[in-house]
């Protein structure tokens, strides 16, 4: 299959899933509330797919996590009934083979937020700011456990900001105080995963793998920065 076809079909099977999930969906206003950002994420997407196209690996990661992400916006994240449909199809109960007392979907999108995206951000990394070695696996780490922790805290100006029910479903804590900490926590922990597979698999296909390891650690300027800098280029400009 080309790159065009393959790309093509993941649009459609997206688009499919958004336009059967925009129908009737359990809380209208939550619905379009979580739609902004996936809105704005698809035409960034777009909008660079012919200057800064990604491979298929990242688009099928972004693919999934899109798919979760537009389920559960079309429950809420509360509220979607995996519960109900793995006794229907498959007999058994998730929350009693785990444990769980409270509907686990929105740690599942979490921890796929890590896990899918930490591999795309670190393809941007690599082809735009040219990182390498240690910094190719830590970057994409660090922007993932950074931008989930941002937002938590979009999560949380929404809940204020709206309040009432349209402000709860947002934030679908479901009563949990440490709620915002546990998400944060898998995300990291599914970017750390990505990451640590993504170098296993470098490690024995990469055979430059340890000396560029170790040339990302290697100082490239020997003069210090902040207030040196800053007199160098004032000095510059009084010449």
């Amino acid at each position: 299959m080309s790159r065009k076809t393959y790309l093509t079909t993941l649009a459609i099977a997206y688009s499919v899933l958004w336009i059967v999930c925009a129908i009737a969906p359990l809380h209208r206003s939550d619905w379009l509330l979580e739609n902004v950002l996936t809105l704005i994420g698809i035409a960034v997407l777009v909008g660079t797919y012919r200057v800064f196209p990604l491979s298929r690996i990242s688009y099928t990661a972004l693919f999934v996590f899109l798919c979760l992400h537009t389920i559960g916006s079309h429950y809420t994240y509360a509220e979607v009934p995996y519960e109900e449909a793995a006794r229907q199809w498959l007999g058994i109960s998730i929350n009693e083979i785990f444990g769980w007392e409270r509907n686990n979907y929105d740690r599942l999108v979490h921890f796929g937020y890590g896990l899918l995206l930490a591999y795309p951000i670190r393809e941007v990394f690599l082809r735009i700011a040219s990182v390498r070695g240690f910094w190719g696996y830590f970057l994409p780490l660090d922007l993932t456990m950074s931008t989930s922790m941002l937002y938590e805290l979009i999560e949380w100006g929404a809940a204020v900001m709206f309040g009432g029910e349209l402000g709860a479903a947002f934030l679908g804590s479901q009563g949990d105080i440490w709620d915002a900490q546990k998400d944060m926590a898998l995300a990291s922990l599914g970017a750390l995963i990505a990451m640590t597979v993504t170098a296993c698999i470098n490690v024995k296909y990469q055979r430059d793998f340890a000396r560029e390891w170790a040339d990302s650690f290697r100082v490239h300027g020997r003069e210090p920065l902040g207030e040196v800098a800053l007199a160098q280029m004032r000095g510059k400009l009084k010449l």
